[in-house]
């Protein structure tokens, strides 16, 4: 039986061997649970064995105090309860960086930040020449949300590694906590600006120095008035060497109703669907809504409303249920009831897995705008792509890792798309990447319902713990 014991502990995979004396170890015995196996395995882990037991299960997720970091985090908010709303470089982002710095500091981690305040917290692993495994998400908020979206990968990875540092592990490649600047568009209407820069983007770059809000605040003012000594010259500092990392993960709410409708407990997200946006602007001639008549109207506004249409035609002739397309912003001029529109401001995002497809959706949607603006006697005086982003596949080798952790800790899952974008996208461009779901409620999120229970937020601690681990004995 001493033989069979060793064959078992053998069989061990390298991360599990180091993890072995911190974990509850069990083996489900075959054909008559002998007596002296279960002996023998209960001498050599000190542990008492329990044949129901997973394979093995880290140390418990602080929930209590994993939630309350969550409830206190929401406190810095220009919006009462249980609304949420942090924009960048504010006085509550400030506050809320602050908070995290020092959660970073008391989970012993080294803390920097770079030009543009993205934050890094790494745990020095034993071989600190081989590149790190990072994890990590984003605090801020956009107008009237909740609490939920991007922290949960930042608090949750806090968590993680301490759960990881409680079990004694030692990791060989250092561990590595990002909370990245503004994932949400909301001041600047630049999405994932943190990440997209540490990708490498040049044409960021050069977007920033135009860059103003809508109190005509530069993107360099408000940096600077966050404390960060940023200047035009240095954004390229913040860029990284494609292969920084070893991986990256993220764990995030789905944003989505599947995993909590089909009573899955953890989403493994295979790709992510990058999105295009899309500025269009119509101009016609305006003019009294009584006196101009229907035959000699040439009305910016219904150009608007036809074009809208035409988008979800051309999405919809794809066939494909991955792709998608949204008419979120139509701004008319003079906006008055009694006046025809003149002039009409059209945003649109569009979005799919496969980068062609969508791209063909796109020029669909060029050649409609011509269209549109030949037949009702207006002007397209602007059709432009704000941005076109590829999207991003996991590396395979990170989805088995987490397919591999699920299983051991006997967690129902589920192979999936994000349809949201995350800062996962652009990592991909720095290292393989992999993300982790887990159910929220209703699907809801940018909205102050947003809610995902302590229980499914645990669920995905332990899974990002474990593949944390798993891949930094790589």
């Amino acid at each position: 039986m001493e033989r069979q014991a060793k064959q078992l502990v053998m069989a061990l995979k390298p991360w599990e061997t180091l993890l072995f004396p911190f974990l509850f170890f069990s083996v489900i015995a075959a054909g008559s649970h002998e007596d002296p196996t279960k002996r023998t395995m209960e001498e050599f882990s000190g542990y008492v064995f329990h044949p129901s037991h997973s394979i093995f299960s880290l140390p418990p997720v602080d929930k209590e105090s994993l939630q309350n970091q969550i409830d206190e985090l929401s406190t810095f908010s220009d919006t009462p309860a249980p609304s949420v709303t942090r924009i960048l470089y504010t006085e509550n982002d400030v506050l809320a960086r602050r908070y995290i710095k020092g959660l970073m500091g008391q989970a012993g981690l080294s803390v920097h930040e770079d030009a543009v305040g993205n934050i890094f917290g790494r745990w020095n692993g034993s071989d600190p020449e081989l590149g790190a495994v990072a994890t990590g998400s984003h605090i801020d908020a956009i107008p009237y949300s909740g609490k939920y979206d991007g922290v949960v990968g930042v608090l949750g990875a806090l968590e993680a590694i301490n759960v990881l540092k409680r079990a004694g592990f030692q990791p060989k490649r250092s561990l590595e906590v990002i909370l990245f600047t503004s994932e949400e568009p909301t001041r600047f209407g630049i999405s994932c600006l943190g990440s997209r820069l540490l990708a490498g983007s040049e044409a960021l770059v050069h977007v920033l120095k135009e860059s103003v809000d809508d109190q005509n605040t530069s993107f360099f003012d408000a940096a600077r008035s966050a404390g960060y000594a940023i200047s035009q010259e240095n954004l390229s500092n913040v860029m990284l060497k494609k292969g920084s990392y070893f991986a990256f993960l993220e764990l995030h709410i789905e944003q989505g109703p599947l995993l909590e409708e089909e009573g899955v407990s953890i989403g493994i997200v295979t790709a992510i669907a990058a999105p295009a946006s899309i500025k269009v602007e119509f101009e016609g001639n305006g003019g009294h809504a009584g006196a101009v008549l229907m035959p000699e109207r040439n009305d910016a506004g219904l150009a608007a409303a036809e074009l809208a249409l035409a988008v979800e035609k051309h999405v919809l002739e794809t066939g494909s249920v991955d792709t998608v397309g949204t008419v979120g912003i139509i701004v008319l001029h003079p906006g008055a009831i009694n006046s025809i529109p003149s002039k009409s401001h059209v945003e649109i995002d569009t979005r799919d897995i496969d980068e062609k497809r969508r791209d063909a959706v796109i020029e669909k949607i060029h050649q409609s705008s011509i269209e549109v603006s030949r037949r009702r006697g207006v002007k397209l005086s602007e059709f432009r792509i704000v941005n076109q982003d590829p999207p991003a596949k996991s590396e395979h080798s990170i989805i088995n890792a987490m397919e591999d952790v699920v299983q051991q800790l006997n967690l129902s899952h589920k192979l999936m798309i994000s349809r949201a974008y995350h800062d996962s996208l652009f990592m991909a461009r720095v290292s393989p990447m992999g993300m982790i779901f887990i159910p929220c409620y209703k699907g809801y999120s940018h909205k102050p319902e947003e809610y995902a229970s302590i229980v499914d937020i645990a669920n995905g601690v332990n899974v990002l713990a474990l593949t944390l681990a798993k891949l930094s004995l790589d």
